[in-house]
């Protein structure tokens, strides 16, 4: 007994005194993922509409796309106490421990106010059920040439956000959540 004291109070020694790192300590980042939480944002308006959203399962991660019928310009993400809707500062509430804002400095209308992206239920415009990190896609309007996306997350977790170009004339806003840390 007084010998596994000993190699017990041995080990706890070096541990403390890091010649021995816990497995945690040097593990991997999850899935090789080395994003951030923090704000992404892009400046400038486009003359592009927002035309879709739509979102994916995949191994590391959920994915939410904007779809536009031009260039993407300019973007704002960003993790927010309250989503709230433009002009009006009503709240979109949101389902998870964590709200994302994505604002789209693009309109879901075209020149002649004609909607170019109305889903029949805003509020879950996009069916994420059974996603590990996405709770809900709201569509929470669009308004003096910008179009607000709220997303409701599990967690506050790593996300990162890039533009693909196509089809065609036109390009996506990716934003891509991680399962966890």
């Amino acid at each position: 007994m007084k010998r596994l004291l000993a190699v017990l109070a041995s080990l706890a020694l070096f541990i403390g005194l890091g010649m021995i790192t816990p497995l945690a300590a040097n593990a991997a980042p999850y899935c090789g993922i080395t994003w951030g939480s923090l704000p992404a944002s892009r400046a400038g308006m486009s003359s592009a509409h927002v035309t879709n959203l739509r979102a994916g399962q995949h191994t590391c991660y959920d994915r939410l796309v904007i779809d536009l019928d031009h260039d993407v310009t300019g973007y704002s993400v960003t993790y927010v106490s309250a989503v709230h809707q433009f002009g009006s500062g009503t709240r979109v509430h949101l389902a998870g421990g964590a709200d994302l804002e994505i604002i789209v400095h693009a309109p879901a209308y075209d020149d002649a106010g004609r909607a170019t992206y109305s889903p029949p239920r805003p509020r879950t415009a996009v069916n994420v059920s059974g996603y590990r990190t996405f709770d809900q896609v709201a569509f929470a309007g669009s308004f003096e040439g910008q179009t607000l996306v709220g997303l409701g997350v599990r967690a506050r977790l790593p996300m990162r956000t890039f533009v693909l170009d196509g089809p065609g004339n036109g390009s996506r806003l990716v934003v891509d959540i991680a399962h966890r840390w």
